[in-house]
């Protein structure tokens, strides 16, 4: 979508701040609405039917959330929830779907909605096969590609049981994968209970190393 017509997508709709760890949009509600994310990032995840959580993508800046439900009519497939604060454009249906005939963008989004659900395929894959620190220097990598700031190191708000439950590992092996990381100072932990990331390469190439 070019810049002129992202522009156009975005005055649809006001500014809003939406806090980090809050819920965008809620797998199994009905499309009642898209959202544009003007900033900040943003975690796509799979709830189970017993409960248990999948980490599916991270977005950042500059995506369209929510779109697929508006278009088919469906139940949302993925809950998004925003892994920083968020400021997002959030456009009513009848609105988003005027937008898209009145510019002939069905074809388009399809497309890149069915790319996104490969790319969901090929993580839950990863997330599936690879061992507990390989599957968290890769979730934590894509965080840190979708942040807005990271100068500083991001700060990621998320518990050590919530990462656990995202990746489909014990919070003990999530700790233990972490300890080293924190040991070399390439990340700190939080009184909260989340992450400050301050070197997500040296964290990929230890995590590769080990699996």
């Amino acid at each position: 979508m070019g810049h002129e017509m992202w522009s156009g997508l975005r005055s649809l709709a006001p500014l809003r701040v939406r806090p980090a760890r809050s819920v965008l949009l809620r797998q199994g509600d009905p499309g009642t609405h898209v959202i544009v994310l003007a900033s900040g990032s943003a975690l796509i995840t799979l709830t189970g039917a017993h409960g248990e959580r999948a980490l599916l993508a991270v977005r950042g800046a500059g995506e369209l959330l929510g779109e697929l439900a508006v278009l088919d009519a469906r139940p949302r497939t993925a809950s998004v929830i925003a892994a920083e604060a968020c400021r997002v454009h959030i456009i009513p249906a009848p609105n988003f779907k005027a937008f898209v005939d009145q510019n002939n963008l069905m074809e388009p989004l399809l497309r890149h909605a069915i790319t996104r659900v490969r790319e969901a395929e090929e993580v839950r894959l990863e997330m599936a096969t690879a061992q507990v620190p390989a599957r968290l220097a890769a979730a934590l990598s894509r965080l840190v590609r979708a942040a807005s700031n990271v100068a500083s190191g991001l700060e990621v708000r998320l518990t050590q049981a919530e990462l656990s439950q995202m990746i489909g590992a014990s919070r003990n092996a999530v700790g233990s994968a972490i300890k080293p990381w924190r040991e070399r100072g390439w990340l700190d932990t939080e009184a909260g209970g989340g992450l400050v990331i301050r070197n997500i390469a040296a964290i990929q190439a230890h995590a590769g190393h080990q699996g």
